[in-house]
């Protein structure tokens, strides 16, 4: 069973699924992320996001609840109500909804789109209800114009679709990332996801190094 869904690649959490519908117990364990086991691992996390700064770097679960995040993210954050920002913070909800991130995005339509299609995608593997949920949740919000703001410094063109969003009477532009971890023995860590966001233009670069100058 494990040699088949292996070859399938067949998600870790499903993985124990088969292996119970096969009369055998699970194989992995879903151990929660404050367990002092995941030490070791939340601390490394924990330096890599920071080491990514000034740049916006993020870590989250299966539904996209955020479990960590470095200053560049919080950076981001800052016009947004504090009514949004209670916990459990959801990546998805802050991003797209239309009092979170989604005014301040300046190709707001694309970007919409890749974040929606990539949680179809992962619908289709995981088959997940609560991400189901999210997914129908955050598909149904309005989608605002994004307000006026100056034009990018110079046009250049772009290797990936960049998230371009305004921050400060500016445009930044970002291309996005995301990190899992190899061959995991653990239904939790086999679901998180490091995001990290990388400048997409030289006058990213130049105005996250003055903000942090």
């Amino acid at each position: 069973v494990l040699r088949l869904a292996e070859h399938l690649d067949v998600p870790v959490r499903d993985r124990n699924a088969l292996l119970l519908a096969a009369g055998y117990a699970p194989r992995f364990p879903e151990t929660p992320l404050d367990d002092p086991a995941l030490g070791a691992l939340r601390a490394g996390m924990e330096r890599l996001i920071r080491g990514y700064e000034p740049y916006p770097a993020l870590v989250v679960d299966a539904t996209y609840d955020v479990v960590a995040a470095n200053r560049g993210i919080t950076m981001l954050l800052d016009e947004v109500p504090e009514d949004l920002l209670a916990p459990p913070l959801n990546a998805m909800r802050l991003t797209l909804h239309p009092r979170g991130l989604a005014p301040r995005i300046r190709n707001l339509r694309e970007w919409r789109g890749h974040l929606l299609a990539q949680m179809e995608r992962q619908i289709a593997l995981h088959r997940s209800a609560p991400l189901r949920a999210l997914y129908e949740e955050v598909a149904a919000y309005p989608v605002p114009e994004p307000a006026p703001a100056a034009e990018p410094e110079e046009p250049v063109p772009y290797f990936a679709l960049p998230m371009q969003i305004e921050y400060g009477g500016r445009i930044l532009s970002f291309i996005s990332s995301i990190s899992t971890f190899n061959t995991p023995m653990d239904v939790t860590v086999a679901e998180l996801a490091i995001e990290t966001f990388l400048p997409a233009d030289p006058a990213t670069v130049k105005h996250l190094q003055e903000l942090v100058s």
